[in-house]
């Protein structure tokens, strides 16, 4: 295909995507310009088709970073409406219920239950009325370069081009934002922030990142079963002793509830599906009573960082840096990433606001990026908790203990570090572990994964390159079925991957990329590595609702 000039557009700063890190740097960026009395133009680009349409969390949210940025937020009409009032921390047996004090870190008092799209769609109306150019629907696509190495911008994919790579009728090239800085808020295993870190070596020197996949419902309930305000989290059952996993159940406004279950990623039984295994914890007598007569509404999927403290990478390279969960740093035991992910982003624009005040070369690194984040409160909290996902490795009774111990003992000051291995290479060969018989649903309470993904509102224009794309052709048969049983089968939260035409003893890899809802699992998780996510089309994907 010929090459085809693109239309560019110049910011002093562009940032890619439009998430909680993203939304607060722009916001900071124009409030220090203001301050200043400089005029700092500044660019946020949404590949959903609006801001908060990619976006899914549990969430109860904690508003320290949204106080320091927005201290008039109530009066603002920010949709923090369901104060937390109730933690609940119980241990799961089949069919028991046993409630255990609750881990401090999980102590909510302050917090508030939220729908993190709707909370990122107010911060994209902040962040307009400040002055920010927001462009949702347009996918950043590519890095561009200048000369000498440095970025310069991101390019945004080209619409309209047919499965067979061709251009179609409806072609429109991609756009050039070129920018003196720009900043990576992709979110969790970020695109472009992978080729990032590969291509300046950002993660030399620190662990690999590790990964969780939470799988989230919105349920109607009856309102007599409703307690706004409640939380309740869950560890042990369904999960067995050796793959970690838990679940929360969240009681926000308008008689709903959140209910979703997190997996690592570092699971060792290629048998093992997330979905299912959420749809199993529906089923405990604990959790079921809630929906009893209830209606589900919206169901998503997304992976989460849990490498925490030793595995955040060098930040910065020349024209530009990572912030938010594009470089991790979700608290785990906490279970919350967006406080920690708007602070890094305003330290990143106070960064940037003196780098640009010092008329500095594209070159020349925001140093002051990293130096503000180890002074701060995020990098002490990451710092105190560094050991207690990485002590699971060991075994769900052995990393409980330690967590304790390392918690009201040591306060996180112990003077070792526990370490990561990638979750890819956790995985069991099928020959080593036994299948796991999932019960079928009842579309009750226990449903499938295409009704689900039905309800995520996701869709992608079909005739477009596939966005799931195979390093090696091969590899998926002659590997992944050979010596794993398929497991991007199960893995998947969205039916994705189907291994079809093995009663004709033809078995091929079916990829049914129209129901991918962006979770990165399968960029995450496959045994070889051999699956890499690319950005679609720009407005494709879920489109969730209050998720």
């Amino acid at each position: 295909m010929a090459e085809v000039e693109r239309e560019s557009m110049e910011f002093d700063v562009v940032i890619v995507g439009g998430g909680p890190a993203g939304l607060a740097a722009a916001i900071r960026l124009r409030q220090l310009g203001a301050e200043q009395g400089r005029e700092i133009s500044v660019c946020v680009l949404e590949k959903g088709s609006e801001v908060g349409a990619h976006i899914m969390s549990g969430a109860v949210f904690e508003p320290r970073a949204l106080n320091e940025l927005i201290p008039d937020w109530k009066e603002k009409g920010a949709p923090l409406n369901t104060p937390a009032v109730e933690d609940r921390f119980l241990f799961l047996t089949q069919s028991n219920a046993i409630r255990m004090p609750t881990p401090p870190q999980m102590n909510n008092h302050g917090n508030y239950i939220v729908s993190l799209g709707n909370v990122c769609r107010w911060l994209g109306e902040q962040a307009e009325a400040a002055g920010v150019d927001v462009f949702p629907g347009f996918a950043a696509a590519e890095v561009l370069f200048d000369e000498n190495g440095a970025v310069r911008g991101v390019a945004t994919g080209d619409m309209g081009i047919g499965k067979d790579g061709e251009k179609t009728g409806n072609y429109q090239p991609g756009m050039e934002l070129l920018a003196r800085q720009t900043l990576f808020a992709e979110g969790c295993r970020g695109h472009l922030s992978k080729q990032l870190m590969a291509h300046y070596g950002l993660r030399e020197g620190v662990d690999p990142q590790t990964y969780g996949i939470g799988i989230k419902e919105l349920w109607e309930i009856d309102p007599a079963l409703h307690k706004p305000g409640l939380i309740i989290h869950t560890t042990g059952w369904p999960m067995d002793t050796s793959t970690y996993g838990g679940s929360f159940l969240y009681h926000i406004e308008g008689n709903q509830v959140a209910v979703g279950f997190v997996v690592g990623l570092d699971y060792e039984n290629p048998y093992l599906s997330p979905f299912h295994e959420f749809q199993r914890f529906k089923t405990h007598p604990e959790i079921a009573k809630f929906f009893k007569g209830g209606k589900r509404i919206s169901y998503g999927a997304r992976a989460i960082n849990e490498g925490g403290f030793q595995a955040i990478p060098k930040l910065t390279f020349p024209g530009g840096a990572l912030i938010g969960c594009s470089a991790g740093f979700v608290n785990v035991p906490k279970i919350k990433g967006s406080h920690t992910a708007m602070k890094t982003g305003m330290l990143a624009a106070e960064a940037v606001v003196d780098w640009l005040g010092e008329e500095s070369p594209a070159s020349a690194e925001l140093t002051a990026y990293p130096e503000k984040l180890k002074a701060s409160w995020v990098w002490e909290e990451l710092y105190k908790v560094r050991n207690i996902r990485p002590s699971f490795h060991k075994g769900f009774w052995a990393g409980l203990l330690y967590s304790a111990i390392d918690t009201v003992l040591l306060r996180g000051r112990a003077p070792w570090t526990f370490h990561h291995k990638a979750d890819h290479s956790a995985l069991k060969t099928k020959d080593q572990c036994k299948p796991i018989d999932y019960p079928k649903p009842d579309g009750v309470l226990t449903f499938d994964r295409n009704s689900s993904v039905f309800l995520s509102n996701t869709n992608h224009e079909e005739n477009q390159p596939a966005h799931l794309t195979l390093k090696d052709a091969s590899v998926p048969i002659d590997v992944n079925l050979a010596k794993y049983d398929a497991p991007e089968q199960r893995y998947c939260p969205a039916g994705v991957y189907e291994i079809v035409g093995q009663d004709e003893g033809k078995p091929r890899l079916q990829i049914n990329a129209q129901n991918c809802v962006h979770c990165k699992t399968c960029d995450i998780k496959d045994p070889t590595q051999n699956i890499v996510w690319v950005t679609p089309e720009g407005g494709g994907g879920p489109n969730y609702p209050n998720m």
